[in-house]
C-alpha cells in the first residue's frame, strides 16, 4: 500500500531546449567548453525548465523539522529541545539559510512535522506536529503508515505551492537531532551498505560516538530486516518526518516539472529514497556540495550526481543548496547574456 499520487510519472525532460542551450553555448565568444561546469550547468537547466534561456531568480525554500526517537541512544551531542529552539530562530530570522534567504530574496517557509518541545506558534511556521518526534527505530518503526504518509503529503503540498508560484528552483532544507543517524540508516539500507560505511560524525561526535552510531544503525537493521527491500518501509521504519517531508518534496517536483537544488547528507538521503520510490527523480535534481558527512560521497557516487560546489560543509537547513544558487544564476547570466560570434562581428 501506497500513496497514489506516487504513481504519477516525472515530467518529461525538454531534449529541444537543451539543443538549442547546447547551439547558444558553441556560438558565444569563447573557446568551445572554456567556462566548464557553468555551460553544463546552464544547459542542464535549459532542459529542466524547457527553455532555451534558463534562469534562476525565482528560487523556494522549504525548511523541514522533526525530532528523532532515535536520539535516545544517545547518538547526538545536543538535545532535542534545540530542534524546537531552532524552529523559532527559523522564524525569528538567525539562522544560517534565513540569512541566505534574505540574501537570495529567496522565499523562505517552515514547515514543522513534529518536534518534542512545542516551538509555539510563529510566523511563517507551517505548524503540523505529526507527533512529539518519531518512535525510537531501535524499538519499533519510527512511523506509522498514516505519519508518513502525512509527511510525504507536506513535501508535496510545498512542492505544488512552490510550482503555483511559477518557482524556478526548490530548495529542500531540514531540522531535526538525530537526523544524521537516521539519513544514515536510510541510505545503509537503500545501498545495501553496513551502516559503519555511512556514518558519520553529526553534530561533532568522537570517533567512539560515530561508532555507537553504527551500533545503534546495526541492531535497527537486524529488528527490521524482512522490511528493508522496500523503500517505503525503510523510510517508514528508519526515516524521520523531515526526511519523509524531503522525499514527498522532490517526487512532486519531479512530477510538476519544478527543478531541485539538493542539499548535503540529510536531503541526499531523501534523494536516493525518492528516486526509488519515483524512479525518474533524480534527473529533476541538481547537487549543491559535497557534504563533510562521510556518507555523502557514497550516496552520491549511487545516484551519478556530482556536486558543484567543495566547501567543508556539514550544516543542513539547505545552506548548501543556497550557497549554490548563486553560481546557478552566474551560469545564467553567461548563457544568457554573453554576445555570440555573429553579435560581436567576429565571425
Amino acid at each position: 500500500m501506497h500513496p497514489e499520487w506516487l504513481d504519477v510519472p516525472c515530467a518529461p525532460l525538454d531534449e529541444t531546449a537543451e539543443g538549442a542551450a547546447r547551439k547558444r553555448q558553441s556560438q558565444l565568444t569563447k573557446p568551445p567548453g572554456s567556462l566548464g561546469q557553468l555551460e553544463s550547468i546552464a544547459i542542464e537547466l535549459a532542459r529542466l525548465q524547457g527553455s532555451p534561456r534558463p534562469g534562476a531568480e525565482k528560487v523556494h525554500i522549504a525548511v523541514f523539522a522533526g525530532d528523532h526517537g532515535v536520539a535516545a541512544e544517545g547518538i547526538s551531542l545536543f538535545p532535542q529541545s534545540v530542534t524546537a529552539a531552532m524552529v523559532r530562530n527559523f522564524a525569528a530570522g538567525g539562522t544560517a539559510i534565513s540569512v541566505l534567504a534574505r540574501e537570495l530574496k529567496a522565499s523562505l517557509e517552515i514547515i514543522n512535522l513534529g518536534t518534542v518541545d512545542d516551538p509555539g506558534s510563529a510566523p511563517g511556521v507551517l505548524d503540523l506536529q505529526l507527533a512529539a518526534g518519531t518512535a525510537n527505530f531501535t524499538e519499533e518503526p519510527a512511523m506509522t503508515r498514516e505519519q508518513l504518509f502525512r509527511a510525504m503529503n507536506a513535501g508535496r503540498h510545498s512542492a505544488e505551492r512552490a510550482h503555483l508560484e511559477k518557482t524556478q528552483l526548490f530548495i529542500g532544507g531540514e531540522m531535526g537531532i538525530g537526523n544524521t543517524t537516521s539519513a544514515a540508516a536510510i541510505a545503509a539500507a537503500l545501498l545495501g551498505r553496513s551502516a559503519a560505511d555511512l556514518v558519520g560524525p553529526g553534530t561533532g561526535l568522537d570517533p567512539k560516538g560515530v561508532s555507537h552510531k553504527a551500533e545503534v544503525i546495526e541492531r535497527a537493521f537486524r529488528l527490521h530486516a524482512p522490511h528493508l527491500k522496500d523503500p517505503l518501509e525503510v523510510l517508514r521504519r528508519l526515516g524521520g518526518f523531515e526526511i519523509a517531508g524531503l522525499a514527498g518534496a522532490f517526487i512532486a517536483c519531479a512530477q510538476t516539472g519544478l527543478p531541485v537544488v539538493v542539499d548535503g547528507f540529510i536531503a541526499t538521503a531523501a534523494a536516493v529514497t525518492a528516486e526509488q520510490l519515483r524512479p525518474g527523480t533524480v534527473d529533476w535534481l541538481l547537487f549543491s556540495h559535497a557534504s563533510a558527512e562521510p556518507g555523502h560521497a557514497a550516496i552520491c557516487e549511487a545516484l551519478g550526481a556530482t556536486p558543484l560546489l567543495d566547501l567543508g560543509m556539514r550544516l543542513g537547513e539547505g545552506s548548501g543548496a543556497a550557497a549554490a544558487v548563486p553560481l546557478i544564476r552566474l551560469a545564467c547570466a553567461l548563457h544568457n547574456e554573453m554576445a555570440t560570434f555573429e553579435e560581436a562581428g567576429l565571425q
